[in-house]
């Protein structure tokens, strides 16, 4: 249950001056782990975000009995922490792995907390229910759901969790920020999810809703009346008079009168006037998160909410293939692989989620190829022969690339070639975007030197022409195969024992994150900022016996890649309740001054006093500046043209930096910003526009990449930002109003009648890379039974 006190946490003097950087300059409840630190005892967006996602899965698995398996029973799980890992056992039997489940809702979180730090979110009042711009935020909560929806129907799930984690943003900043819990309501806001529903009894600009408060905890400052208001932060809009303030050290306008704040972000009063009141307010911010969980489900439908929260154990399936005339066995080959995969997995839960294949020769590559269905995908392959071209290099990393932008993360993608690459010039960048995806890109190399056919080359050829491919390989944790012709279809096996291994372990050990302290979603480590590293232990709960000893996992070396030459080795220490398996350290800045890939290794002891040794699967990166791209929210329509923010940071030294952009498709995009000299701590903002062609395609993705590479006087490695969008037609603006295919006049005009709630544990989302501890506890998680019917 609900604890009835929670103690009060002052920092003193040091700790603030450490929470500058810590946390960002706006405020909610706390972003994630990191900025936990200012409040023992708070819950965090991403712990209201994981455990509604947990509620909602298990309601799914409840009512959806599992094909073959007897189905889940609800008092399994009481008394006991929710875990994904033991989810997924439960339904999909033991071993199943919740990767990519926890890796999706890892996305949402960074999303979420995201909200706090982008230069486009972070300070308008509308994305956080501030400033009583209760209507505008309402707008704002509804049209990244229904963003969501048009996402998710047009399969770019990754750009709908990002609207997703937008939106939950949100909706949980209603219940610190306003004073709905101060009003005594015991339940979310029956109207705040439903776009036909007006919100009532607002307070008006002239309705005084605060009294001065000198102390940092301000029970007594609201004035008690039945309007609904919310708290102004810093100075746009101006506060006046007579309103409440957000309040915090962080705001400059709760040092104006009335002075002090209602928010309840966290147990910390030095943060939050309203401290006492956090816990209830999270209660409803969980609950209402369950509700928008359960809305999209009921929208959606089980089988695509399934797939925007990845809540499966299967991996996709993606192929690069060289179709130039000298590929015919490999494309064979590539082909029977195939064939085997979707047979023997058709039905079962491990049968692929996702198709992709894009085909490239000289000087083409693509189209991209995308479904969910095998027979289509085995159709499409089939169609495929070896024809034409057949000189030396080909596009083989521009195919890459495409194929990246349209793979599902934590994918493996398979590349089929004898050729070297053409546009080399790509390497850097295609090695950042497998990171930034976290793919394992495999190539399949066939350089025959007896072969007299089929392949004529322009020029003697580097014996180094295939460096790129090994490079490409190292970043993401795959591997180059050299092989010859008669080979390839044994060596093309390669593909279906991969994609078994990813599902066959019983136990995935671990997953690596690094965090920077700003807590901003960050990809690497860049030098001169605090980095922390956050390991997870998964599997616990589902392979450990009760009294069976635990295992310990003791520190970390970092080792240089590819040398393997150790950098260090860092301590690690628990965080959070032992089943979690979280396991957290501050990384020395001399460990990670210079711009260079390194490799993480994980060394510890089993129950039996046994050495384990794990490694990451991917090396990670410093890189030497922090690069941040972002756009307003929502879509792209044809014909517009979009206004994007860039912001580069130096934290180590003076840079002098060219920049580059591109875009695929290829739209006019034009920046103001083409060089930068920065110095120490100094940062520089730019402003780039995208036009989009009355003549794009709804549904498309559009990837935006901005590189910052040192000038020939400051030779550093290029560092990248991607950003992802897509384009598509206005959105109906009934979308959230009535489900597909519904025609039910009641769901847009009646207030939705919920189901009891019912009372299921305390839990922890197990969300992989982003995984926080349950620092605070919500008691027993509640289940909203009913959602699907609304």
């Amino acid at each position: 249950m609900l604890p009835t006190e929670v103690p009060q946490s002052h920092p003193g003097p040091s700790v603030l001056l450490l929470l500058q950087l810590l946390l960002p300059p706006t405020s909610a409840f706390f972003p994630n782990i990191w900025s936990l630190l200012a409040a023992p005892g708070s819950i965090t967006h991403q712990d209201l975000t994981e455990e509604a996602a947990l509620n909602v899965t298990l309601q799914l698995f409840l009512e959806r009995p599992p094909p073959g398996r007897p189905p889940l029973r609800l008092e399994d799980f009481l008394g006991r922490t929710l875990l994904a890992d033991d989810l997924f056992a439960a339904y999909f039997g033991p071993g199943s792995p919740s990767r990519r489940f926890r890796a999706a809702l890892g996305e949402v979180s960074r999303a979420n907390a995201a909200q706090d730090f982008l230069p486009t979110s972070r300070n308008d009042p509308d994305l956080h229910f501030d400033a009583e711009r209760l209507d505008q935020g309402r707008a704002q909560l509804v049209g990244a759901l229904r963003e969501t929806l048009v996402a998710t129907r047009a399969l770019d799930h990754t750009l709908a969790r990002q609207r997703l984690g937008a939106a939950l943003h949100a909706l949980q900043d209603f219940y610190s920020h306003s004073n709905w819990v101060e009003l005594g309501e015991q339940q979310p806001h029956p109207h705040l999810l439903w776009p036909r529903q007006e919100l009532q009894n607002l307070a008006q600009v002239a309705d005084p809703t605060c009294s001065d408060c000198e102390a940092l905890s301000c029970p007594g400052n609201w004035l008690g009346f039945t309007l609904l208001t919310s708290g102004y932060f810093g100075t746009h809009p101006p506060k006046p008079p007579g309103k409440c303030s957000h309040g915090g050290h962080f705001d400059l306008s709760s040092s104006q009168p009335p002075r002090g704040g209602i928010n309840k972000d966290s147990t910390s009063p030095g943060f939050s006037p309203h401290h006492m009141l956090h816990l209830q307010a999270a209660k409803l911010a969980l609950l209402a998160s369950i509700q928008a969980f359960g809305l999209l489900r009921s929208r959606l439908g089980d089988r695509d909410f399934s797939r925007l929260l990845d809540i499966t154990p299967a991996s996709s399936l993606s192929f690069v293939l060289d179709t130039t005339g000298s590929m015919g066995e490999e494309i064979n080959a590539a082909k029977i692989q195939a064939r085997h995969i979707v047979e023997q997995r058709r039905g079962s839960p491990m049968e692929p989620i996702h198709y992709v294949l894009v085909p490239f020769h000289d000087p083409g590559f693509g189209p991209v190829f995308t479904t969910s269905d095998p027979d289509s995908f085995w159709q499409q392959l089939n169609e495929i022969h070896a024809l034409g071209g057949g000189d030396e290099p080909e596009m083989c990393l521009s195919a890459l690339q495409l194929a990246l932008l349209h793979t599902p993360p934590l994918s493996d993608i398979f590349v089929f070639t004898d050729a070297s690459p053409k546009d080399a010039f790509l390497t850097n960048q295609v090695e950042s975007l497998t990171q930034e995806r976290r793919c394992r890109v495999t190539f399949l190399v066939t350089e025959d030197t007896s072969r007299v056919q089929g392949r004529a080359r322009r020029e003697i050829l580097s014996p180094l022409r295939f460096e790129p491919y090994k490079a490409v390989a190292l970043a993401s944790g795959g591997e180059v195969i050299f092989t010859k012709d008669q080979h390839i279809g044994d060596v093309a096996a390669i593909v279906g024992d991969s994609m078994a291994a990813l599902v066959s372990k019983p136990l995935i050990l671990f997953s690596l994150c690094l965090r920077i302290s700003q807590c901003s979603p960050l990809l690497a480590p860049v030098p001169g900022l605090q980095t922390q590293l956050l390991v997870e232990v998964t599997g616990l709960g589902s392979q450990a016996n009760p009294g069976d000893p635990q295992l310990h996992f003791s520190h970390v070396i970092l080792r240089g890649v590819p040398d393997g030459a150790e950098l260090g080795r860092v301590p690690l220490e628990p965080v959070g309740p032992p089943e979690r398996g979280l396991l957290a350290a501050s990384l020395p800045p001399t460990l990670l001054s210079t711009p260079r890939p390194f490799s993480l290794e994980l060394i510890g002891q089993d129950g039996a006093g046994r050495r384990l040794h794990r490694a990451a699967p991917q090396p990670s990166t410093v890189v030497p500046v922090l690069l941040e791209l972002s756009a307003p929210s929502g879509f792209l329509a044809p014909g517009s043209k979009v206004p994007l923010s860039l912001r580069i940071a130096s934290f180590s030294g003076p840079q002098n930096l060219d920049l580059r952009t591109s875009v695929n498709p290829s739209f006019s995009l034009t920046s103001n910003l083409s060089r930068a000299h920065l110095e120490l701590n100094e940062s520089v903002w730019g402003r780039l526009w995208l036009e989009v062609p009355d003549s794009a395609a709804p549904d498309s993705v559009v990837m935006v990449t901005v590189t910052a590479a040192g000038r020939e006087d400051s030779p550093v490695p290029p560092t990248h930002a991607f950003l992802r969008l897509l384009v598509l037609a206005p959105a109906p603006q009934d979308q959230l109003a009535t489900p597909t295919g519904s025609s039910d006049p009641t769901l847009t005009t009646a207030t939705p009648a919920f189901s009891p709630f019912t009372l299921v544990t305390q839990g922890r989302a197990g969300a992989g890379l982003v995984g926080s501890p349950w620092w605070g506890t919500v008691g027993g998680l509640l289940l909203l039974r009913g959602l699907a019917s609304w």
